[in-house]
């Protein structure tokens, strides 16, 4: 067991399949054990390097993994694949697991820490309630236009529901459905409320997301969730691999010498990406009033390309900006425009 110094754990709900292999990559064990089994088999090994897949439970099994002196590393899912061989099983994952991990060029994942998951799972309930709302909200447009009525787009002429169903005659017992949805989506709004006010709290008292919060376009909910997942910048090499991480670069299939660019990529965390894509059309709303090189640029770029194309890379621009404004450790300030200086 001394001469183990990479360990591959493939992760399960209840039962954690272990592959030991030592420094020529040569398999030393290769063992079953539960959750409680796998801590105290780390609590009293010497200290190794641990690599385990970016899934569900991985960030709080490598802290405490970690917490025992061993060196924790977590790679992505879709690098493991590659290197499975022929047919697939637990004991099969684990070895993929050290052999991606002993690549030189292996990418891998930061741990994320307590403060981190609960700010990422306070936004996901409040991802899912907005989903809710919106279909709440898309019921009762359905069965009003079914009766007759038709509502403008948008949750906001829904609180105006119960004059609606008192100038139109409608059965009552489609009445008491409306006003199950319209509790329903009164219930839904405040909750989001709620959560907003928590996510502000948290990041008063956050210095990174008060960072954030200075660079145009960029609200509360994008500040914090930058914040939960940039940390402390250190885990990119420079502002085009945090922006290429969230899938808001070219995705290259190029061949034969031939640079071929399509679209973005749409890699990486679906939720960064569009609310980043948000903050730039919002800024795009407000370009007459906004001033600064990132606003000439946007102008120049609009004269010249399409606005959805243009929303994109500005919002490569600003993801960029926020790396450099979390691993700089300073604040956005708007430049003089080019053409007052």
């Amino acid at each position: 067991m001394q001469s183990v110094t990479m360990i591959g754990i493939d992760l399960g709900k209840h039962s954690f399949h272990v592959h030991g292999q030592d420094r020529v990559a040569k398999a030393v064990f290769c063992k079953k054990s539960s959750r409680k089994q796998l801590l105290e088999f780390f609590a009293t090994f010497h200290p190794c390097t641990v690599v385990m897949e970016a899934c569900a439970g991985a960030h709080w099994m490598a802290r405490k993994i970690g917490a025992f002196g061993h060196i924790v590393k977590l790679i992505s899912p879709h690098f493991v694949r590659p290197f499975v061989k022929s047919n697939k099983n637990d004991f099969v994952d684990a070895e993929a697991i050290c052999e991606a991990a002993s690549r030189p060029s292996m990418r891998f994942v930061t741990p994320k820490t307590e403060s981190q998951q609960t700010l990422l799972a306070l936004h996901r309930v409040r991802q899912a309630f907005v989903r809710d709302r919106v279909r709440t909200t898309n019921q009762m447009h359905g069965f009003l236009l079914e009766f007759g009525i038709s509502l403008p787009v948008g949750h906001a002429v829904v609180k105006r529901l119960p004059s609606v169903l008192a100038e139109h005659p409608l059965p009552p017992r489609l009445v008491t459905i409306f006003e199950q949805l319209h509790a329903h989506f009164k219930y839904l709004s405040e909750q989001i409320r709620d959560i907003e006010k928590e996510i502000e709290r948290q990041l008063a008292d956050d210095p990174i997301g008060q960072r954030l919060l200075t660079i145009p376009g960029v609200g509360p909910i994008t500040a914090s969730l930058l914040a939960s997942e940039l940390g402390d910048g250190k885990q990119y090499r420079c502002s085009r691999d945090f922006s290429a991480s969230v899938g808001l670069v070219p995705r290259q299939y190029s061949t034969g010498g031939k640079s071929n660019l399509l679209g973005i990529s749409k890699r990486g965390d679906k939720n960064i990406r569009h609310l980043l894509v948000q903050c730039a059309r919002a800024f795009m709303l407000r370009l007459d009033k906004q001033h600064g090189r990132i606003a000439d640029w946007t102008r120049a770029m609009l004269a010249r390309r399409h606005s959805s194309v243009v929303a994109c890379a500005l919002a490569s621009k600003l993801a960029r900006v926020a790396w450099a404004l979390v691993s700089h450790d300073t604040v956005f300030e708007r430049q003089a425009s080019v053409a007052a200086a």
